[in-house]
């Protein structure tokens, strides 16, 4: 896998609850795709072109637990470099 791919968008969406019905048909009809099934990706460019909110706050809150992570990470890492070198 390349570091930019993201193989979860290639994954086709099955209509296991009521809003992926609701979802998937939307998109299917916006997209009409010649096999009749919609993408993880093709949702997303649906969400990004009508409901640019939605998507912006989900990228914040996960930009946000990514950095509060690294953050972590980097003081753990500090803490055990320390005590190593003790």
């Amino acid at each position: 896998m390349k570091e930019n791919e993201t193989p979860t968008l290639d994954e086709i969406v099955d209509k296991t609850t009521p809003i992926k019905e609701w979802l998937v048909d939307y998109v299917g009809e916006k997209n009409n795709p010649k096999d009749n099934e919609v993408t993880v990706e093709m949702i997303v460019t649906s969400l990004a072109e009508e409901f640019p909110e939605f998507l912006m706050a989900i990228a914040e809150e996960n930009f946000f637990r990514g950095y509060s992570q690294a953050i972590s990470d980097s003081e753990e890492t500090e803490k055990a470099t320390n005590k190593t070198n003790e």
